[in-house]
């Protein structure tokens, strides 16, 4: 291998954002993994579960939309919540489209999450640094206003 690929090689093991990030939202993930296993659920699903209970009867490309998901991870993760009462499918006029919503179930379960979450949270501002917490936030700013343009 050339002494220039190696560089390459080594500067992207040590500078590739999508590296970093992938690691650090692994490790991050894992922190309200275990904040929440008590309770049977995972962070990738309360995050589903908030967005239904903000946006009530809802498609799942709309969610997918709004938590930069892909299909298939959505419908598994829905799968899954159907089945322990989480979630329902509300009937719709095109059946493809597969609306749901918050069971009462969902709903107490969020209400048991809440300190869980907050533990987490807590933990992860620690870890990262308000500074870094504030530039997220603003990051999200940028994607969002770049996805309402696109």
């Amino acid at each position: 291998m050339s002494k220039h690929s190696q560089a390459m090689i080594d500067t992207i093991a040590a500078q590739c954002v999508a590296v970093r990030l992938r690691m650090l939202n692994r490790v991050i993930t894992n922190i309200y993994d275990d904040a929440l296993r008590e309770l049977g659920l995972k962070v990738s699903q309360l995050n589903i579960l908030i967005a239904a209970a903000k946006m009530g009867t809802v498609r799942p490309c709309e969610v997918c939309e709004y938590l930069h998901l892909d299909i298939s991870t959505l419908s598994r993760n829905v799968e899954r919540m159907k089945a322990r009462g989480w979630l329902e499918v509300v009937p719709a006029d095109d059946g493809r489209a597969q609306p749901f919503r918050l069971t009462q179930e969902g709903r107490q379960l969020l209400r048991k999450a809440i300190p869980f979450w907050s533990q987490a949270q807590r933990r992860v501002k620690k870890l990262l640094g308000e500074r870094f917490v504030e530039q997220l936030d603003q990051a999200m700013i940028r994607v969002r206003s770049a996805d309402a343009v696109d």
